[in-house]
């Protein structure tokens, strides 16, 4: 059994991902195409950790057999080749530890991300893009694919709302702990007077889950709103109330769909993102580490903010919760959000063990 660390036991995965094909090659499950794509998403996903575990093994052997012949050669070039061997081991090493922390039922999925403004008007609205613009960006860099469901422009700039679909493995896991009040310190580009400004946006992001898994939902806790959805004009503006909203009343959930063309097709997908995210909110009761994350229905003004961004008079971000802050402030804008990430999965799992 390969073990590295203590951290991760590859056979009790390999022997999940053997039973996962055997299952797949069985004729009762080809007629049930739902269940097939269910277990091909696991076993990719398996599969994914087992290549970056036997990944980071050959590398570690490969950088000691390397040091070994740079110490014999007394080669500079050969001492560098290692120090960036080691460089690349430390990164998948990390990579896998953090998905280590990532063990809970959703966290292997995709996700939806919803960004609210808050206090502060038309400055507020341009945080919300702001935010927007660095999940983007993460998103990216991690080769997720981002698609805009709904949004909603603020008044002179910015947005109000906006609501997106990130699809690729572990978003869910990585982006969950982004709930919460974020919170905006700079001078304001739209003030003339160059006065400092605070702005506050609210995070809020659920997993998405299989169609098999189905929350009761009740016709009559329905509020549906339909709406003409929002767009930069010309031949494609959309000139029919096809933009979809529903409110959840007994729990106050609002999703929202433009992306489709069609008033039906908003709708579904609208109930999908209901559905999933009425399913979260059912984890989080039963789980005590989740119920932190209800931040994210916290009041968007002082006091309540999971993270602040503080642009003048210095630059810093700070995460009110693990402390962790970098001075780097335009990077995290732009994306860097990793090690924010890291240290709040960290804290969360050693708030768990605490808690056992």
């Amino acid at each position: 059994m390969k073990n590295f660390g203590g951290f991760f036991e590859v056979s009790q995965k390999e022997k999940r991902i053997k039973d996962l094909n055997e299952k797949s090659e069985s004729p009762k499950i080809w007629g049930n195409p739902k269940e097939l794509e269910k277990l091909n998403r696991e076993r990719s996903s398996l599969m994914s950790t087992v290549d970056e575990f036997n990944q980071l093994f050959d590398k570690a052997e490969d950088a000691q057999v390397l040091l070994e012949m740079s110490v014999e050669g007394e080669s500079e070039e050969d001492f560098d080749q290692v120090k960036k061997e080691l460089s690349e081991l430390k990164k998948l090493w990390q990579s896998l530890e953090t998905k280590r922390l990532l063990s809970k039922e959703t966290d292997p999925n995709s996700c939806y991300l919803s960004i609210n403004s808050g206090a502060g008007g038309t400055e507020a609205c341009d945080w919300t893009e702001m935010l927007f613009r660095m999940f983007v960006r993460y998103s990216e860099a991690q080769k997720y694919k981002v698609d805009v469901l709904e949004s909603t422009g603020g008044d002179e700039a910015g947005l109000k709302s906006i609501t997106i679909e990130i699809k690729g493995s572990y978003a869910y896991g990585f982006l969950k702990n982004e709930i919460g009040v974020h919170r905006l310190v700079r001078i304001s580009p739209f003030d003339s007077n160059a006065k400092r400004h605070t702005s506050f946006a609210s995070v809020f992001v659920w997993p998405q889950v299989d169609d098999d898994i189905k929350v009761e939902v009740r016709a009559e806790d329905l509020k549906v709103d339909t709406y003409r959805a929002s767009g930069a004009g010309g031949q494609h503006v959309n000139t029919t109330d096809s933009a979809v909203r529903i409110t959840h009343t007994p729990t106050g959930t609002v999703v929202q769909c433009q992306k489709e063309r069609s008033q039906h097709a908003n709708r579904d997908r609208a109930m999908k993102m209901l559905n999933a995210a009425l399913y979260e909110l059912e984890l989080q009761k039963k789980e005590a580490e989740k119920n932190e994350q209800a931040s994210g229905k916290k009041i968007n003004e002082w006091g309540s903010q999971i993270r602040s961004y503080v642009l003048h008079p210095y630059k810093m971000v700070k995460d009110h919760r693990t402390k962790h802050e970098s001075s780097a402030a335009e990077k995290v804008l732009d994306g860097d959000l990793q090690s924010f990430i890291e240290a709040e999965l960290k804290r969360c799992a050693l708030v768990a063990k605490e808690n056992e």
